[in-house]
């Protein structure tokens, strides 16, 4: 094996295709051992950036680094990375076997050792029965299993996920991200996982870097992510929300005090060092509302136009007085609980904590 837990520093990257900036001065140091999603939209730059990470191109300025050495003067298959596309990139007319010795023979492994070490990795990703097939006899799932014993068996520094997922179906996708967090655990190997998919960022991730338009919007843990949002745009493209505008009146020992443009009166945890007077968005996840029959602090009054159960939670849209959207995930409590459509309720954030402030832009 080779050593684990490799460094990589990317030190204000930018790249420019013309006059079109793809990558735009982004800094990040990714610990060894660690799994960082580069999660955005398409055409946000994480696909670039993690190609120039792996050197199939040359940045316009900045540099990467493994273990603080420079690497941009090394081509792709001198940088000791191993990646993994979305299209698997098996050879067709070769077996399972052989797919995963090419890379071996490729460094010139002692031939005596390529079949152990294939046998070993086909057993890792439990494909040692599929040895002597062709990639067009398996399915996704084997495939990409194939691809990543490929990638692994030549024990590289670090190891490159260019949305390798975006072609299973939903069943199987889960099943693969399991698999592929439990071998990058297992190995202790540097990961980068190139990815739109929200939700397998927050499942895989230790930390997620979010990109939008070229540049970072934000570096941290999945849960920080999530629940603490540095900008309107994350707390946007993470997950679901409702959006509420008004004005921030006050910060104090309980937090900020908003007023919506409804009159209602809420509390956020931090205004984020905005000033009394500024126009703000008030950001609560669906899971950030609870509902009651009775008009409590911050709670405004509204129509159940849609009850969607979804197993042990219940999603509701509902429209508030005055027009606007909501839609609410509470947990649910027995069929008897399940509030029916056209009824009327009171919507209010859990706590102020469940309250993100953004200014309006």
């Amino acid at each position: 094996m080779a050593a684990a837990g490799h460094d990589v520093q990317i030190d204000h990257v930018s790249h420019r295709f013309a006059d079109y900036v793809a990558v735009d001065d982004v800094s990040l140091t990714i610990d060894g051992g660690g799994l960082v999603a580069l999660l955005g939209p398409s055409g946000c730059g994480k696909s670039t950036l993690l190609r120039i990470i792996a050197g199939f191109i040359a940045q316009s300025s900045g540099r990467i680094l493994f273990d603080g050495a420079p690497v941009d003067h090394l081509p792709a298959n001198r940088r000791g990375v191993g990646i993994v596309f979305q299209n698997y990139a098996l050879f067709p007319h070769m077996t399972v076997r052989d797919n995963v010795a090419y890379g071996l023979r490729a460094q010139k492994w002692e031939r005596d050792d390529i079949g152990p070490r294939v046998e070993e990795m086909l057993r890792r990703v439990h494909m040692a029965q599929f040895a002597d097939r062709f990639p067009k006899q398996l399915s996704g799932g084997q495939q990409q299993r194939v691809a990543l014993a490929r990638c692994l068996a030549t024990d590289p520094k670090v190891l490159l996920l260019d949305e390798p997922f975006a072609a299973l179906d939903k069943n199987l996708r889960f099943d693969m991200q399991v698999e592929v967090k439990r071998l990058q655990h297992e190995y202790g190997i540097t990961t980068i996982m190139v990815t739109h998919d929200q939700e397998e960022a927050l499942a895989m991730a230790d930390r997620i870097a979010v990109m939008s338009r070229g540049r970072l919007e934000q570096v941290a843990s999945p849960t920080e992510i999530y629940d603490r949002p540095a900008t309107l745009f994350v707390n946007q493209f993470v997950g679901s929300t409702n959006l509420l505008r008004g004005e921030l009146l006050a910060q104090d020992s309980n937090g900020a005090l908003v007023r919506l443009d409804d009159g209602t009166a809420l509390r956020a945890a931090d205004s984020k060092g905005l000033m009394p007077g500024a126009k703000v968005v008030v950001a609560v996840r669906p899971e950030g509302l609870v509902l009651s029959d009775n008009a409590v602090e911050g709670a405004r009054p509204g129509r159940i136009k849609t009850v969607m159960p979804l197993g042990p939670q219940v999603a509701y849209d509902i429209e508030t007085e005055d027009g606007a959207a909501l839609k609410a995930v509470v947990a649910r409590s027995g069929a008897s609980g399940l509030r029916e459509a056209d009824s009327i309720v009171h919507v209010a954030p859990v706590s102020p904590a469940a309250c993100n402030i953004f200014a309006i832009e």
